[in-house]
């Protein structure tokens, strides 16, 4: 998209939908209240509102390369800074980790080799904090390759990413005391479907009528 037809689209906006929600945007200038922090990736074909239909105000978004999350005292990222403000100062009920189909990082990470001298920076984010993912498709899923070994990386890529949210203090106390829940997602680009994770039956479902969090790794365990 050409710059000039971006400037369009914000004469556009302000001079009608603007224009049209004037009231929406004055209630959120004074603070902002969002339930759902929803983490996805930087992939221009995701649009966390547009896929939701929220509106401006009802998502916390974080977005970055593959839709990854380093886990706790990794290193100090924005990542973790975010989740940390959304959690502790905004009162996030709901945490959407969201990869999606055709994903180029996941891509990259079965290819992490042919990275290092074309794309350094890549490489490094991918090696660093990809590494869970990748050791665990290459030892468990040798039986899949081409389309079906990218759609197993996606979709592990996304668990290790709630197994790495687990790891935030704050996260693990909200799950503790029942006041956070967390949800495993793929968006399918060519359909326009979401899947979810669904613990019961260890496979991603297609979300209809109702969401399927994943379980509390703290539920029932009860320390005297």
């Amino acid at each position: 998209m050409p710059l000039k037809r971006i400037i369009a689209g914000l004469n556009d906006f302000h001079d009608n939908y603007f224009i049209t929600h004037r009231e929406m945007f004055e209630h959120l200038s004074h603070g902002q209240s969002p339930e759902v922090l929803f983490i996805t990736c930087s992939d221009s074909r995701i649009d966390p509102c547009l896929i939701t239909q929220s509106q401006p105000g009802e998502l916390f978004v974080i977005r970055n390369i593959g839709n990854i999350i380093p886990a706790y005292g990794i290193s100090n990222s924005a990542e973790a800074a975010g989740i940390e403000y959304a959690v502790q100062t905004l009162n996030i009920k709901d945490i959407v980790i969201c990869g999606h189909s055709h994903c180029g990082a996941m891509k990259g990470l079965l290819q992490i080799g042919n990275l290092a001298q074309q794309m350094p920076l890549v490489y490094d984010w991918l090696k660093h904090h990809g590494e869970a993912t990748r050791r665990l498709v290459l030892d468990n899923y040798q039986h899949c390759s081409g389309d079906k070994l990218l759609k197993v990386t996606i979709e592990q890529n996304v668990l290790t990413q709630i197994e790495n949210l687990e790891t935030y203090p704050v996260i693990r106390s909200r799950l503790h005391g029942g006041k956070l829940t967390l949800h495993a997602w793929i968006y399918e680009i060519e359909t326009g479907e979401v899947f979810a994770y669904d613990a019961n039956t260890g496979k991603f479902k297609i979300i209809e009528n109702r969401p399927f969090p994943v379980p509390n790794p703290l539920i029932g365990v009860h320390l005297e």
